[in-house]
């Protein structure tokens, strides 16, 4: 039963950092480059989800709106997601855009320097106080068998896969999913066919950062604190499930997220807690020696642009 109880919990935790590295791996697949801010995007996201609930909870408190809790949450997503896209396109058009022929190591370091104004931002806007997300949705607790589910973890677990699966129907099936995939194939040559790079990263921004923004929101639900430098972490290890997945794989980002939600889980059950990150970050260097593309990147398109 701890099995299989940590095991629930693992798909919780792997579900946030299935999320951002989602984004991680679109930019990277169509720019060839990573947005190290990407985490602070997470962190903006949660926050303007902050800023949704709350106003939308005001005003069903005052009689203005008649909208239940559960509408109100959704509301939040949508509209967190919406807003944060617009961030994440405002990142790209200022941030990267200029630097695209630039140097890799210039585009790092400004996605760092843009993490930084983002979490000094905050800091200015709001103080360094934590904040304490809106209570949207009552606990219900859920019992088979002596493993304990609340309604918050099995919500969060759907949405993401949902997203995940919503993002895989986009790529394979619309007519800007197929011009994002020709981009990470060819960022060279498919330009010179009438593919609009600056609308197609705009694009990819964007989904990324709603992405991120819908993890902040679902982690608000499920850890009602937030924090200024709370994308900090996730950003990084979400990079590394980015990685692990394989370059512009939705379907490897969306396994390697998990599968570091369940080692950093059950690396923590069995050994100290204090040692976690390193036994967990030991056995992904581990697979990464013996699948240096990640689980479903090809060695054809990590030499592109190089």
């Amino acid at each position: 039963m701890i099995f299989l109880q940590n095991l629930v919990n693992a798909l919780q935790w792997g579900s946030f950092y299935a999320l951002i590295a989602l984004g991680y791996s679109m930019v990277y697949s169509v720019l060839m480059l990573f947005n190290f801010a990407h985490g602070d995007i997470f962190m903006v996201g949660a926050y303007i989800g902050f800023g949704v609930a709350t106003g939308l909870t005001a005003l069903a408190s005052a009689g203005i709106v008649d909208l239940p809790n559960w509408l109100i949450l959704v509301l939040t997503i949508l509209f967190s997601m919406f807003l944060t896209s617009f961030v994440g396109m405002a990142v790209e058009r200022v941030a990267y855009r200029p630097l695209r022929n630039a140097p890799r190591a210039s585009a790092a370091i400004t996605g760092l320097m843009i993490g930084i104004i983002l979490e000094t931002g905050n800091l200015a806007l709001l103080g360094a106080r934590r904040v304490s997300f809106p209570s949207l949705l009552e606990t219900q607790t859920y019992a088979f068998g002596g493993v304990i589910l609340t309604n918050k973890k099995i919500m969060i677990v759907l949405v993401s896969i949902l997203l995940s699966l919503a993002l895989h129907q986009f790529i394979r099936k619309t007519k800007w999913g197929m011009a994002v995939r020709a981009m990470a194939f060819d960022y060279t040559v498919i330009p010179l066919m009438g593919v609009p790079l600056n609308r197609i990263a705009a694009v990819t921004f964007a989904i990324g950062s709603a992405l991120a923004a819908a993890a902040g929101i679902l982690f608000g639900v499920a850890y009602p604190v937030l924090d200024p430098y709370m994308g900090i972490v996730f950003g990084w290890k979400a990079f590394v499930a980015a990685i692990l997945g394989g370059r512009g794989s939705i379907l490897g980002a969306t396994l390697a997220g998990f599968m570091l939600g369940f080692i950093e889980i059950f690396v923590a059950m069995i050994f100290p807690s204090t040692l976690r990150d390193l036994i967990a970050y030991s056995i992904i260097l581990l697979i990464l020696v013996f699948k240096p593309h990640g689980f479903f990147g090809e060695p054809y398109s990590a030499q592109l642009r190089l």
